[in-house]
This record gives structure tokens, sequence and C-alpha cells, in this order.
């Protein structure tokens, strides 16, 4: 098949429709100067997937896959390129935030669930642009690789604009994020402390390299000194209360990091923030240079996520993939082959 023939070429995707998941039928566009289409080999299922089901979007952002044509000015990618993406699409190029290499920040960003719409890496291709995806290094498997298009991102970003060698980071929560922050944490030089609810997780969190490991549960009453910075690496907002903003928890001028879309209201102590001079660090995935700096930096260390592979064949075995994520029952990314 010649790379001209791919234009208007039909495939399978998979999108949210009335609160639900549906498959639907694309088809491949006219490329612009520097849009790739790549064949997608694995993609992971994130929980940004799950909460994407109540707009009308083409699922799928964390992509994997083999270059199959290119647009006519492509200059960094070529056929046969084994390539990774799917969540930030496209920005300005030209803002302040685009300039200074936050791009992710660019007001007239696409990113998964803001524009884009028709266009996911459930199913057979994914159209991205070259300078928004990134060359998977030879040393990671694809269905590793998949994974870290989103979650690695998120957590490498989050920890690389908030943690120095020596410091005793924090992670509250053994699964998708907290396992491959561990990984990176520990790789960056920090100690890593680590908050769960499963006494059974602690001899997996310490192979993952932490060297502390704490059940919530009594995580006010084992304090052996205090952290520099917390990781939240679930939907666990409401554990933020009145102490873990206190210096023996969290030591002053420390970070809070809550690394997915909070669910309830953040119950801090006000005058603690002030008096010991607590921060909120948001942080969404990761500008494109911290994508590639992922990728190297997870080759380098051997950081890999644990996965649960499923072949994406139809909608009912997305439909399971995702009940079973929604039942807490993924250790700890799910990955589809295609």
């Amino acid at each position: 098949m010649t790379q001209s023939s791919l234009v208007g070429k039909e495939y399978r995707g998979y999108r949210s429709k009335d609160g639900g998941v549906t498959a639907f039928d694309a088809k491949i566009p006219e490329l612009g100067p520097r849009d790739i289409v790549v064949r997608i080999t694995h993609t992971g299922l994130c929980a940004s997937d799950v909460a994407m089901v109540k707009l009308p979007v083409a699922l799928g952002h964390e992509g994997v896959g083999i270059v199959e044509m290119v647009g006519f000015d492509a200059k960094q990618l070529k056929v046969g390129d084994r390539v990774g993406g799917g969540y930030h699409r496209d920005a300005c190029g030209n803002c302040k935030f685009c300039l200074k290499g936050k791009d992710i920040y660019c007001y007239d960003r696409i990113v998964m669930g803001e524009g884009d719409y028709d266009n996911g890496t459930f199913g057979q291709f994914y159209i991205g642009k070259e300078t928004f995806l990134h060359k998977i290094p030879d040393s990671i498997p694809s269905e590793y690789a998949a994974p870290l298009q989103c979650a690695g991102v998120a957590v490498y970003t989050a920890l690389r604009e908030t943690v120095e060698p020596g410091m005793r980071v924090g992670i509250y929560g053994i699964g998708g994020l907290g396992h491959l922050a561990m990984q990176y944490a520990a790789k960056m030089g920090t100690k890593v402390v680590v908050y769960s609810t499963s006494a059974d997780k602690e001899q997996e969190a310490r192979a993952w390299g932490a060297s502390e490991f704490h059940l919530i549960s009594t995580m006010y009453e084992t304090i052996k000194a205090p952290i520099k910075v917390l990781l939240i690496t679930g939907s666990y907002i409401q554990i933020l209360k009145s102490k873990t903003t206190t210096k023996e928890f969290l030591s002053r001028n420390g970070i809070i990091v809550p690394l997915t879309a909070p669910i309830g209201a953040m119950n801090l102590n006000t005058r603690n923030m002030f008096f010991d001079a607590y921060h909120i660090h948001a942080s969404l995935v990761g500008p494109r240079a911290m994508h590639a700096e992922t990728l190297e930096f997870a080759a380098k260390n051997d950081i890999k996520p644990l996965i649960q592979v499923t072949k994406l064949d139809n909608v009912s075995s997305l439909h399971k993939v995702i009940s079973d994520m929604e039942a807490n029952a993924i250790r700890y990314r799910a990955v589809f082959e295609l």
C-alpha cells in the first residue's frame, strides 16, 4: 500500500456517546504539512478516558505505534519510526508559554477533550502533529511505553518541577500513577515515603524504591520526619485535612501536588498555609520537552509500569477493561494491543 493510498482509508475507532462508549468508523484525512499517520500497536487506558465518556470525543491518548505516512514538510519523523503520544496534540508555538517551553499551558493548545474530537488512539490509526509525537527509545517495549505517554509524563513532570536529590518525597497511593512516581522519584535520588491503604503492598513498594512505608490509617502517628513534597496519586483530596498541613508531617515551605483531577474539597488549615508557607502545585501532564525527557529517563533507569495487556477486538473488550478499572481491579495500568 502506498502512502498516498492511505488517505481516505476507513478504520475503526471508539468514542464516547450518551455517557457510554461506542465504535465508530473514521477516515484518514488529507494531511497537513507536518501531520503524521501512526498505525497504533498499543494504547493505554487512563482514568482520563473514563472521565471523558461524558464528552463527545474519540477516546485514547496513550498511543504507541509505527509511522505509516508523513506530511510533505515533516523533518523529524519518517515512515517506520516508532513513536508515542496522544494527550497534548498541538499549541500555537508563539505565545509566552510556548516560547518558554511551557506549551502545555498555551491558550490555543489542543489536548484530549479540548479540540481534535474525532481522533484518538483507540483505533488502528492516529493522526498527530510531528512535534507532538515522540520517538520511543529502543530499550522500551511498546506495551510498556504506552502508559508512559500520559501517566509517566504526568508523574515525571510533577517531580522534576518540585523535587531535588535528597528530599523526602511522600507518595500517597500505590496505583497507576503511584507505582510509576515511586520509580521516578527513587531514581532522581529522593527518599521515597509511601502511604497506602494496603499492608500487602509494602514489599512491591520497597522494590520500586520506597525507603519508608506507612499505612494511611496510621500515617500521622508513625511519622519519622517531615516530608518536603506530597504527591497525591489518585482522587484522594479528602485526605488533605488539618494534620496534613502541619510542620511535623509536611515541612515548612512544603509542596502538595494533586496529580489527578480532585474529587471533593481541599480541607486545609489556612492559618498553617500562611505561617508555614505551604504550596499547592498543580501539574497537567507535561510540555513536549518533559515528554521526551520522561522517555529518555525511563530508558536509562529501566523504569517500567506494571501492566495488564488485553487485545482490543471490539467494544465489548473495551467495556470489560473499563469495568475492571472502575472496580479498582487493574494492577496497575491497562494496555490494549491492536
